[in-house]
């Protein structure tokens, strides 16, 4: 006779991997590289800082 099957886990695991499966399209099709996060955190402080700048003294 073979061994018998968890079937619990094999549906967890099924669940698991398509879980894995739909967080990397998502990671493809939304996410953004390092080097885009970087530029972009770079561009937000350059903001920031002209907008210091350009503030008044009450």
């Amino acid at each position: 006779m073979s061994q018998p099957v968890n079937l619990n886990r094999f549906r967890k695991a099924k669940a698991r991997a398509e879980k894995s499966a739909r967080a990397t399209q998502n990671a493809v099709k939304f996410g953004q590289s390092k080097a885009e996060k970087h530029l972009q955190e770079t561009k937000n402080a350059a903001q920031v800082q002209h907008l210091d700048q350009h503030k008044r003294e009450p």
